[in-house]
C-alpha cells in the first residue's frame, strides 16, 4: 500500500513540556516526509525548551533538562523545520487539536508566517476513533499486529502513526486513497483557528466558540464590543488565534471602505 499524493505529506510529533498550547515548549520533534513517487526523508530533533521541563512531562517521554541542555532552541531550528515542511500536507495522531497549533505558536512565537491555506492535515487519531476507539499503542497493536514498544517517542509514534494509516486505508475500502478526502474524514469540526475558538456556522460564518459570545458572529461582536478584541489580543490566547482574529477584523474594515 502506497498513499496516492499530489504533493508531499510530512507526518509529525512532538514532545513538549505540557499540554497548554499557549504556554508550553516543543522539547521533541520528529517529521517523516512522503514523497509522491514513494521517497521518504525522516529528522528527529531534540529541542531546547529555554524552560524547566515539569517533572511529569519528563515522566512520559524521558526528556529532562540536562538531556536538552546543550540542544538548539527552536528559533535555531525554525529555518530549517519550516523548508521541510511549508510544501507538504500534515499528518499526525490527535494532530489538529494538539501537534498542529503548538507548532503554529512556536512558529509564530519565532517570527515565522506560518499558514495553512495551501494545506490540508489528516489526523489519523480521529479516523481511529470513528472506526474503532483505541489509544495509538492500541491503533499499533489493532492494524499492524505490532507492539509499540517505544512508546512516548517521538520517532517511534511518527512511524507508528504513518504505518497506522497505511493499514487503516487497506482495511476500510471506503476510506479514499486521497490525502484532502481523508484529511476532511479526520476533522471533528470546522474551525478557523488551529485551537478552536473560532469556528464556523452552518452558513459558513466566522462565530466565537467560547465565553460569552459563544455562537455569535465574530466580525457582528467586535463591530459591537470593540473592547472584546483588544481583551483576546490581551489575553493568554494562541497566537494563531489573535492572527486569525485579526485579520477577521482587517477584513471587515477593508469590505467597508470598497
Amino acid at each position: 500500500m502506497q498513499l496516492n499524493l499530489t504533493k508531499p505529506i510530512c507526518f509529525f510529533d512532538l514532545e513538549t513540556t505540557g499540554t497548554n498550547v499557549a504556554k508550553d515548549r516543543i522539547v521533541e520533534i520528529s517529521i517523516l516526509k512522503i514523497f509522491p513517487n514513494g521517497n521518504k526523508e525522516s529528522k528527529t530533533w531534540l529541542v531546547n525548551p529555554e524552560m524547566p521541563i515539569p517533572a511529569e512531562a519528563s515522566a512520559v517521554h524521558g526528556i529532562t533538562d540536562e538531556k536538552v541542555a546543550g540542544e538548539p532552541t527552536f528559533r535555531e531550528l525554525s529555518k530549517e523545520i519550516y523548508q521541510m515542511i511549508k510544501d507538504s500536507d500534515l499528518g499526525g495522531f490527535n494532530s489538529d487539536r494538539f501537534d498542529i497549533p503548538l507548532l503554529a505558536e512556536e512558529m509564530l512565537r519565532v517570527g515565522v508566517d506560518f499558514d495553512m491555506k495551501n494545506m490540508v492535515s489528516i489526523d489519523v487519531q480521529t479516523i481511529f476513533h470513528k472506526m474503532e476507539k483505541r489509544t495509538l499503542g492500541a491503533a499499533y497493536k489493532f492494524y499492524c499486529g505490532k507492539e509499540l514498544t517505544d512508546a512516548h517517542s517521538a520517532e517511534a509514534d511518527t512511524i507508528a502513526t504513518y504505518e497506522v494509516l497505511l493499514s487503516q486505508l487497506e482495511r476500510y475500502p471506503e476510506l479514499e486513497n486521497n490525502v484532502k478526502k481523508l484529511a476532511q474524514f479526520s476533522t471533528h469540526r470546522q474551525f478557523v483557528d488551529f485551537a478552536g475558538f473560532i469556528g464556523l456556522d452552518e452558513d459558513g460564518n466566522e462565530i466565537f466558540t467560547f465565553g460569552k459570545h459563544k455562537g455569535k458572529k465574530v466580525d457582528e461582536v467586535l463591530e459591537k464590543e470593540p473592547g472584546y478584541f483588544g481583551w483576546i489580543l490581551n489575553a493568554d490566547f494562541p497566537l494563531y488565534t489573535k492572527k486569525v482574529l485579526t485579520q477577521i477584523k482587517l477584513n471587515k474594515l477593508n469590505n467597508k471602505l470598497d
